[in-house]
């Protein structure tokens, strides 16, 4: 069910909007109501909802404020519908500069134009949530994270069980039943892209990837991702093996790259690994990729792995031998990990000044898993790179073994700086976001393990920073937001007891109220009783 929040300084206008026309019947519910933008952003931080009919004039915070606060901190959901008067069209017009769904006269609503612009809406909603682009855009933080690192994890071949996969990939609504896939990795190249100023070059460089990820999705089903500002990997599938149409990849990497040369003057360069029969194989594909990847040039763009003959290309340094190391260093922010972990893997390219290819290859794997893994982390290496000239892009210009090492030196050395000096910030950005996470699925049966899991963090880790930042634990914290949602949902006339319990994920109608009255101090026919006694006085 999708949740609707109103919002106007008029409490006739909100009773009127609730009441003109059958919202169970378009599976919306009412999450609640707030009488200005301050109010209303409270609530949308609290309940995430997926729309917001609200005025645009109102006092403390006006509508349009709300929408632009809305779309900095939150991103393009949740979608808003605003309310005006004839003499509000300059607002209206900003509105509509906003990208709200539509406005509505309030002296013309009526039940017809309401419900037709809540389906517009809706048919919205459905679309940007099936789409790669949702997933894969800057425009949610929160869950452009989890998107972000579920493919590090998997790319790399960092998640620790299969367990672990499955619980990420169903909370991200992933779909990996197929048994077929194929991993891809690129580069997009600009001559003039130096030239250009920063957003400029931003706007370049994510134009030309939603083209990628359009033009791959119209020949095969796949997954896009973006690495950095330049670099991305794909990840085709197909329901079997026999299924798997090569000749469609083949044709996806080509139209990609003349397409996108036509429309933007950027060329590819793409490396393409062999297919694979398990989800948690992917990483295999992924490697084989970036090898062939190293092979590719402007003249011949696209290299299957399967043209690669040299044994010597084929044996390639695997930074998954060190993925637990690395793993508890980033989500843990584990500087004395960290630092010993990078000083291996330097020392084992120093014994291998003839794999160069290799070495920079390997040196991006962990370059890109920073870039995901680290909040704030495009700043950051900014920060630790600023005496290049290129920033953390030079390793992208390493001429030897040597150069790598000296590259993954300076990464190192600064990230035990930034993380030393960040560490309780960066810690509080992970419990901020855990905070998020289960403030939006406060209906779902949330443990412990599985929101761990899905930000692959050990259980017990996250539970003591949970404890040591928030001073209280773990379960207590969805305790009391379960009972603060069930304390909205039980002045709801549509909502029996028994209903709201099961809404929100207990087992009985007879625990629920045990945990209830312990929290609250009355049951909850008590409570009602209390609120409706109170109303009519």
């Amino acid at each position: 069910m999708k949740k609707l929040l109103i919002v106007d300084d008029e409490p006739l206008v909100q009773i009127g909007i609730k009441s003109m026309i059958n919202w169970q019947k378009l599976d919306i519910e009412v999450c609640g109501t707030a009488v200005n933008g301050q109010a209303a952003l409270e609530m949308i931080r609290e309940y995430a909802p997926d729309l917001v009919i609200t005025d645009i004039k109102m006092p403390i915070m006006n509508g349009l404020e709300l929408i632009k606060a809305c779309q900095e901190e939150i991103g393009p959901i949740p979608l808003f519908l605003v309310l005006t008067s004839y003499e509000e069209f300059e607002l209206v017009r900003k509105a509509l500069s906003y990208q709200v769904v539509d406005y509505l006269v309030k002296l013309e609503l009526e039940p017809d134009s309401l419900c037709q612009a809540v389906e517009r809406a809706l048919e919205r909603l459905k679309q940007m949530k099936e789409s790669a682009a949702y997933r894969q855009s800057a425009g949610r933080p929160l869950l452009q994270s989890y998107n972000d690192k579920f493919f590090m994890r998997l790319l790399h071949n960092l998640f620790d069980s299969r367990e672990q996969f499955a619980i990420q990939a169903k909370d991200l609504r992933l779909d990996f039943s197929d048994q077929c896939y194929l991993a891809c990795h690129g580069e997009i190249h600009s001559s003039a892209a130096a030239q250009m100023k920063r957003e400029k070059q931003m706007n370049l460089y994510s134009s030309s990837l939603q083209m990628i990820r359009e033009i791959f999705s119209k020949h095969a089903p796949c997954y896009v991702i973006s690495l950095d500002k330049i670099h991305f990997a794909a990840v085709f599938h197909f329901p079997t093996m026999e299924s798997a149409d090569i000749a469609a990849v083949q044709s996806a990497v080509s139209n990609a790259c003349s397409m996108v040369h036509n429309y933007f003057n950027v060329w590819l360069s793409i490396g393409m690994g062999t297919t694979v029969d398990d989800p948690l194989k992917i990483s295999a594909s992924y490697q084989e990729a970036r090898q062939a990847f190293n092979l590719s040039s402007q003249t011949e763009p696209v290299i299957p792995f399967s043209r690669i003959t040299e044994d010597s290309m084929k044996n390639s340094f695997n930074i998954t031998v060190f993925k637990g190391a690395l793993t508890k260093a980033f989500e843990e922010f584990d500087t004395d990990v960290l630092y010993s972990t990078l000083t291996e893997i330097s020392d084992l390219f120093t014994a291998n000044p003839q794999k160069y290819l290799q070495a920079v290859d390997a040196a991006c794997n962990i370059l890109y898993l920073a870039l995901s893994l680290l909040p704030g982390s495009e700043e950051t290496m900014d920060e630790i790179f600023a005496g290049y000239p290129d920033s953390y892009r030079s390793i992208y210009k390493a001429a030897s073994v040597m150069d790598v090492v000296q590259w993954l030196s300076t990464l190192r050395d600064g990230l035990c700086d930034v993380l030393k000096n960040k560490r309780k910030t960066y810690k509080d950005h992970v419990i901020s976001n855990v905070q998020k996470y289960i403030d939006n699925h406060i209906e779902d049966r949330l443990s412990l393990n599985d929101v761990a899991a899905v930000f692959g963090l050990s259980p017990n880790y996250l539970s003591a920073l949970f404890k040591k930042t928030c001073s209280i634990g773990f379960t207590e914290y969805i305790t009391q937001k379960k009972i603060s949602r069930a304390k909205v949902l039980l002045l709801e006339p549509d909502y029996k007891i028994y209903e709201v319990a099961d809404k929100l994920g207990f087992e009985s109608a007879f625990y629920f109220s045990k945990v209830f009255k312990k929290v609250e101090g009355v049951s909850p026919r008590d409570y009602i009783q209390s609120h409706i006694s109170a109303s009519d006085r």
